[in-house]
Formats: C-alpha cells, sequence, structure tokens
C-alpha cells in the first residue's frame, strides 16, 4: 500500500474517514437495536456504515504501519499500535450485528400489522429469543467498538501531540487556553 500522498502520509487522512465512519456506525447500529421506528427508517444504513468501517479498520492499521517506519520509535507510539490492533473485532462483530438487525427490519416489514405495532405471530416471524440476541450482540459491538476507537484516538492523541503538550506557548501565556 502507498504511504504517502501528495507528500503527506495516508495514515491521517484515512483515520479521519475512520473516525467518522466508525462511530457513526456504532450510532445508527445502536439506534436501530434500541429504537424499533430508527430501524424501519433507515433502512440499509447501520449495515453500509458498519460494512464501510470494516473496510476502513485494516486500510487505517496498514498506513499506520507505513506511518511507523517513518517516525521514531516511542513508548507512546508502542502503545498506540498495541491498541489499534484491537478494533478489527469489534467493528466486525458490530458489523455481523448490522447484518441481523436489517435482516430483523426486512422480516418486522413482512409482519401484518407493522405500521400500527399491532403484534400478530404469524409463521417465519422471528422468535423473541432471536430477537434478544440480535440486540445482545448489537449492545455488545457498539459498546466495543465506541470503547476501543476512544483508547485508539487518545493513545494516537498522545503519541502525536505530547510534546507539542508539553511544549511552553510563545510569548509566555502559560495559561493554556
Amino acid at each position: 500500500m502507498f504511504d504517502t500522498i501528495f507528500g503527506l502520509p495516508v495514515h491521517p487522512l484515512i483515520v479521519h474517514a475512520t473516525v467518522v465512519i466508525v462511530p457513526a456506525a456504532v450510532l445508527a447500529v445502536a439506534l436501530a437495536a434500541a429504537w424499533k421506528p430508527f430501524r424501519r427508517w433507515a433502512g440499509p444504513l447501520p449495515l453500509l456504515l458498519s460494512a464501510a468501517g470494516l473496510v476502513l479498520v485494516p486500510l487505517s492499521t496498514s498506513s499506520g504501519e507505513a506511518l511507523e517506519r517513518r517516525v521514531p520509535e516511542t513508548a507512546l507510539l508502542q502503545a498506540h499500535t498495541r491498541v489499534a490492533e484491537g478494533l478489527l473485532l469489534p467493528v466486525a462483530l458490530l458489523t455481523v450485528a448490522a447484518a441481523a438487525l436489517y435482516w430483523l427490519q426486512r422480516r418486522e416489514r413482512r409482519e401484518p400489522g407493522h405500521v400500527t405495532g399491532a403484534r400478530p405471530r404469524h409463521p417465519g416471524a422471528p422468535g423473541r429469543l432471536v430477537v434478544v440476541g440480535i440486540l445482545a450482540v448489537a449492545a455488545v459491538g457498539a459498546v466495543s467498538t465506541a470503547v476501543q476507537v476512544a483508547r485508539i484516538g487518545h493513545s494516537g492523541a498522545e503519541a502525536a501531540w505530547a510534546k507539542t503538550a508539553q511544549t511552553p506557548p510563545r510569548g509566555g501565556d502559560a495559561g493554556g487556553g
């Protein structure tokens, strides 16, 4: 994979897409799991966002490894690399949950009375245990992905900006903002 574009490292560019898409997927999956009207309205959106995140995570990791070969090795960088390697599994789980929620949404649309909220049971409708299982997987996927993204973002910011934050501002203003 190429590691620069127009003389700039690719990693920050890809990571910006990842830090927008993956949290948006978390929010969409969580809302689709928790709120049936949103699930009905969103259709395949949670699945599309999650799938995009599933593609972006390995690209972020790969471009990060390329950048890592160009910058000095530090303990903060090693910590960021270690944490970042753990994002693919939660995003994969989130994507599985999003696919299951989309399947559930499609099944719910076929149910008689889905608009009125009536719940007549018909053959082929997902059972309560199946629905609870899907919602549980969605909750675990959303929470684990959100936690991992926050950990990665924090460690990446520390690795990139720790020295800058410790440098006194020019002009003697020690207030720091």
